[in-house]
Order: structure tokens, then C-alpha cells, then sequence
């Protein structure tokens, strides 16, 4: 009887595992299009892009950097003592995780909430007045650090229901492909920013 219960939890965690990587996948694409679409507008508006991304902050878009690989670090020793048995580091990690991401979106809106005191958000009379390679930079920056930012927010919703998981005993040792995979969710943000990153802070 224990055999065959242990046979149909690994046919779960297969088809878990695939199932994120399919999911996974498909972010991929969505983020993609969006950098081969941001590409294409730089390519073709280079001193207006070079012009806007010089009106960023580049000390909060470098520190959230620098947060957001910081939380993958917690991530991957959260799921390794969960491993080991260990539950309470790890439920204290995925807790440093959970707060790193809170204070990359605290930084993330503090940079927005800065930009548009000054008038430039979307279809905004300051920044419509400008050439439209600005205005299609802030757009584009807009549209995607706002949705990696919902991403952000999903994650941490994600490994705040894993932690209530690890707390009930729901993850241990025999069985933390959930967090595991909750875990490459989260890589794959904190993978996004850091292309997202470079495309819109040190532009030369």
C-alpha cells in the first residue's frame, strides 16, 4: 500500500514539474516578444531612449538588483533545508524571501511615484510634449517593469501559501517538489529583471 502511495506521488511530482516548466516556458515567450519589441523602438529612436533612461534612477534600479538576487539566495537555501529536514530555517528564509520581494516592489513604487510627480506617465501633457522616442521608452518601461511587477506580487502571494504549507507539515523531506517549483517561479522574476535592468538604466 505505501509503495504504491510513494508510486502515485512521484507521478504527481513529474507531472507538477512539468507543468511549471511549461508555464515557465510560456512567460518566457510573453517576456520575449516584449524585449524584441523594445529592441526594435530602441533601434530605431537611439538618442531619444539614451535621453530617457538617463532620467532614471540607476542607485534604486541597481539596488533592487542586487535585492532581488539576494532573495534568490534565501530561495534556494529555503527549499535545501526543507530538504535536510530542517523546517524551521527554511520557513525563515522563505520569510527573508517574502520580505525581499515586499521591498523591491516598495522601491520599484517609490521610483514610479517619483516620475510621475514630475509628470511623465502614460499619455500624460508632460510627456506627450516630448519626441516620440520618449515617449515610447516610458511606455515600454511602464508596461513591462509594471508587469514583472505583478509577477513580484504573485511570487511572494505563491510562497506565502508554501510557508503555511512547510507550517502544516504539507512540505517535508518526501515531498517539497511545491516549493521546489515555487522556487523556479521565482528565479525566473528575479532572471527577468536582471535582463529588464540593463535595458532600462545604463543605457550609453
Amino acid at each position: 500500500m505505501n509503495i504504491m502511495s510513494e508510486a502515485g506521488d512521484i507521478r504527481d511530482d513529474t507531472g507538477a514539474k512539468v507543468g511549471m516548466w511549461l508555464f515557465l516556458l510560456s512567460e518566457i515567450l510573453l517576456f520575449g516578444g516584449m524585449f524584441i519589441l523594445y529592441s526594435a523602438y530602441r533601434f530605431k529612436n537611439p538618442v531619444d531612449f539614451h535621453n530617457a533612461s538617463g532620467e532614471l534612477d540607476v542607485t534604486l534600479g541597481t539596488l533592487n538588483t542586487l535585492i532581488l538576487l539576494t532573495s534568490s539566495l534565501t530561495m534556494a537555501l529555503s527549499i535545501s533545508a526543507i530538504q535536510k529536514g530542517q523546517r524551521r530555517p527554511s520557513t525563515y528564509l522563505l520569510v527573508a524571501t517574502i520580505f525581499f520581494g515586499l521591498l523591491f516592489l516598495l522601491n520599484k513604487g517609490i521610483e514610479w511615484g517619483a516620475k510621475i510627480d514630475h509628470g511623465i506617465y502614460p499619455n500624460s501633457s508632460t510627456l506627450l510634449d516630448r519626441p516620440r522616442g520618449e515617449i515610447l521608452f516610458f511606455g515600454l518601461y511602464y508596461v513591462m517593469t509594471g508587469l514583472h511587477g505583478l509577477h513580484v506580487l504573485a511570487g511572494i502571494c505563491l510562497l506565502a501559501v508554501m510557508m503555511a504549507f512547510i507550517l502544516k507539515g504539507k512540505i517535508h523531506p518526501s515531498r517539497f517538489t511545491p516549493l521546489e517549483n515555487s522556487g523556479l517561479y521565482w528565479h525566473l522574476v528575479d532572471i527577468i529583471w536582471i535582463f529588464l535592468y540593463p535595458l532600462f538604466y545604463p543605457i550609453t
